[in-house]
């Protein structure tokens, strides 16, 4: 099994930005945002959305920003606030008989589902890959961190891809490993990218529960 490798070239992250969740989630936030002003809804309604849209705005920045975990559990609570109040702020547009608010009441109790399904996906994800980091340290195979770092903290990305070259042979040698792809994973995101260091836990997750990996792309 081949591991892709980190991309380092312009255009490869600017391909990588164009595709990403957290972009299409941006542009959303900005379509729903003038859509709410132009359509005649009522003052307090209109004020609501666009707080729940300004949250979501602060939310998509934090995570930009690599700041989830000091703000994991924030976020949640917030996030819990926000898909009660969302589903309650629909009932009310949909009684109240106006058309656009019917129409914008539906959309408001469809966010809180879809939000709650991705809420408790990535909660129950998140408590998986500690299961596993757990596993790792009380076996004393949890690899250490030396990578060299900026002032700020953050991690030297080319002494991340130069030691990258040896987690992606562990993987390579022993592909049904979970500890390989557990590795492999930190060295993605020590390397910036984060949507293979995804994938790659997700093997690791896979693997561990008895099920098969998939190809990364």
């Amino acid at each position: 099994m081949s591991t892709p490798v980190p991309s380092s070239g312009t255009d490869s992250s600017r391909r990588s930005l164009f595709l990403s969740l957290r972009l299409w989630s941006a542009l959303a936030c900005i379509l729903l945002a003038a859509t709410v002003l132009l359509l005649p809804v009522p003052f307090g309604a209109r004020a609501f959305i666009l707080g729940v849209l300004l949250f979501s705005g602060v939310f998509l920045v934090v995570d930009a920003g690599g700041k989830g975990k000091t703000f994991a559990a924030l976020t949640v609570a917030l996030l819990g606030l926000y898909l009660l109040f969302t589903a309650q702020r629909g009932v009310v547009l949909i009684v109240s008989g106006n058309i656009a608010g019917t129409v914008l009441g539906v959309g408001l109790l469809l966010l809180p589902a879809v939000g709650a399904w991705a809420l408790v996906r990535e909660i129950i994800f998140g408590a998986r890959i500690q299961k596993l980091a757990d596993e790792l340290a009380a076996a004393g195979k949890l690899p250490e961190d030396t990578l060299p770092r900026s002032p700020s903290g953050r991690v030297d990305k080319s002494a991340a891809a130069q030691e990258f070259e040896k987690f992606a042979l562990a993987v390579e040698d022993a592909p049904d490993d979970w500890a390989s792809w557990f590795n492999l994973s930190c060295m993605y995101d020590a390397c910036g990218e984060r949507k293979r260091a995804r994938a790659a836990m997700r093997n690791a997750v896979s693997l561990h529960r008895g099920r098969p990996a998939k190809p990364m792309a």
